[in-house]
């Protein structure tokens, strides 16, 4: 039996999830509960039969159990967030420099990581459907630089140690070029789309996705490519994206266009993603990182959400 047929790699609901809620983040090691979490995961399961999550820290572990103990209908693909190994300077913003000590570090939280990945697909095995070897650490404007061969070597050493099959979640760009090597190893290919990072309209966004995955689709024609992001911002302070690009109605129409091909196609895209998150980005509350959310950091449902949460828009008012 082919990876491909025991994972199904095909078109279904999924969504990108990180349940960090006001005061918490992975950067202060304060993690959403397992009650927080439940009402998260019996929201999506609503709608959506898979999750992404980027890192196998305790955030990922309390999810693991409640949709084990909550018998939730939910495969996660998991990832190992490495951390920077090389210094970038081609990184538009503080964070792409580093000195010899810190990148030693991380090399070994990154090699933990890895293990703890391995363990976690072992353990929560009928759950995680997927496996990535990292997220955008080779793309040039990165703050968390790993080279290629590194990655190649991560992912050598999670496909030995667990059945998921495995990828490594990158913006479209490099596997065009850079990771050409690194197809060869990856059980499927995994790529992120964003019209409006690159200052396109939301009448020209479908038009740029399908571009941008065929584009990688077409040059390995013999492997599977999935998206592990797509989507729309709602705010904007102008950081990259353009404040007029963004609304909550622009999200509703990509949203529904972005499913419609997918399915049409049948490729297995996620959303990004499931809530805003208030920790990401600079101090500014309109940074677009914070608001790529179909629900607010309350849990109320956005413009693209409300036909299919009807009750938890009731419950707001």
């Amino acid at each position: 039996m082919s990876l491909s047929s025991q994972y199904d790699l095909n078109f279904e609901k999924a969504i990108c999830y990180s349940g960090f809620r006001a005061g918490q983040s992975p950067e202060a090691k304060v993690y959403p509960t397992y009650e927080q979490v439940k009402e998260d995961l019996l929201i999506l399961s609503k709608q959506w039969t898979y999750l992404r999550m980027y890192d196998c820290d305790p955030h990922a572990e309390t999810v693991l159990n409640v949709i084990r103990d909550e018998n939730l209908n939910l495969k996660i693909m998991l990832g190992a967030y490495i951390e920077a190994e090389i210094s970038n300077e081609l990184c538009p913003w503080d964070g792409g420099n580093y000195t010899e000590q810190q990148l030693d570090i991380n090399k070994k939280s990154n090699l933990a990581k890895i293990h703890k990945l391995i363990e976690l697909a072992n353990n929560y095995s009928e759950i995680i459907h997927s496996l990535s070897a990292g997220n955008e650490a080779c793309v040039d404007w990165t703050d968390h630089y790993v080279s290629p061969e590194r990655i190649i070597e991560y992912v050598r050493m999670i496909k030995k140690g667990a059945k998921q099959p495995v990828t490594f979640c990158e913006n479209y760009v490099p596997w065009l070029d850079k990771l050409k090597e690194l197809v060869e190893e990856v059980d499927f290919i995994s790529i992120h789309t964003y019209p409006v990072w690159e200052y396109k309209g939301i009448h020209e966004a479908m038009h740029v996705t399908a571009d941008n995955y065929y584009s990688v689709a077409n040059t390995y024609p013999d492997k599977k490519v999935v998206i592990t992001e797509a989507g729309w911002t709602t705010n904007s302070n102008g950081r990259g994206i353009e404040p007029e690009l963004v609304c909550e109605i622009r999200q509703e129409t990509y949203l529904h266009d972005l499913l419609e091909w997918s399915e049409n196609e049948n490729i297995l895209t996620f959303v990004f993603e499931a809530f805003d998150e208030l920790w990401k980005g600079s101090e500014d509350p309109m940074e677009p990182e914070k608001h790529w959310g179909l629900f607010t950091i309350d849990r109320i449902p956005k413009k693209a959400m409300t036909t299919y949460y009807p009750k938890l828009i009731h419950e707001t008012l």
